[in-house]
């Protein structure tokens, strides 16, 4: 199941598991693939970006992208969604109401999306098929991954993705933006500060002590990266 991850500019995480930081926000898109399912994480800014992803993926394991999980309802994590017809699309629950188009629209355009570009992945949004409420585990064959409800923190719809570890992998916590490690934290208008540093707990309970965390932005961190950002954000907003 392992490829070579560098030759499409991917990072290797574990056997089948790997992630891609997309240039312009440093936002992750992760891929983890199953003896006969392919799952995605986050998906991209945009149409194009996502259609980039998808023909990677499909250099990568010969085969479609089946399921994907949302982290979150910003425009750079889920804009790309419609690239990948027939996908399974997970998210935390309620993130319908939140993935407003025009919102959306003016966010991307704000932070850098050609007005073309974010208008076209807007006028086809695919809202999730599945919300995750507590846990959801998706059987890829072979390999089972769990999709947790840990927020509400970063956003009120926060869905982290545990791949358990296998053979020489470890436990991979994909974290979206409840962890960032290029820099603090983005606390923007749909964030519940107060509630965040326990949907940090909540992670870390998810991963544990040897587990790896990958932010949505940023390199790969430990178990110790996420309880000082933790701690920090505990001070920035102060709650405990």
């Amino acid at each position: 199941m392992d490829v070579r991850w560098e030759e499409v500019g991917w990072e290797r995480l574990g056997v089948g598991v790997g992630r891609r930081r997309l240039p312009g926000w440093d936002a992750t898109a992760a891929l983890v693939a199953g003896e006969r399912s392919l799952l995605l994480c986050d998906t991209g800014a945009t149409l194009r970006e996502g259609a980039e992803l998808r023909a990677q993926a499909e250099a990568l394991f010969g085969r479609r992208v089946t399921h994907i999980a949302l982290s979150h309802p910003h425009f750079d994590h889920v804009l790309g969604t419609a690239a990948f017809a027939g996908a399974e699309v997970y998210a935390a629950v309620g993130i319908g109401r939140a993935l407003g188009r025009e919102e959306l629209r003016a966010d991307a355009v704000a932070q850098g999306v050609a007005p073309r570009e974010a208008s076209e992945a807007v006028d086809v949004l695919v809202l999730p098929h599945h919300e995750v409420s507590g846990e959801w585990t998706l059987d890829l064959g072979g390999r089972q991954v769990l999709l947790a409800n840990v927020g509400p923190g970063h956003t009120g719809h926060d869905l982290a993705v545990l791949v358990p570890a296998a053979g020489d992998s470890p436990e991979i916590v994909f974290c979206g933006d409840l962890v960032e490690e290029s820099g603090e934290p983005q606390a923007g208008p749909d964030a519940l500060p107060s509630r965040w540093p326990a949907a940090l707990d909540r992670l870390l309970a998810l991963g544990g002590e040897r587990a790896v965390y990958v932010p949505g932005h940023g390199a790969v961190v430990d178990a110790a990266f996420v309880r000082g950002q933790r701690e920090g954000l505990a001070r920035r907003f102060g709650v405990s």
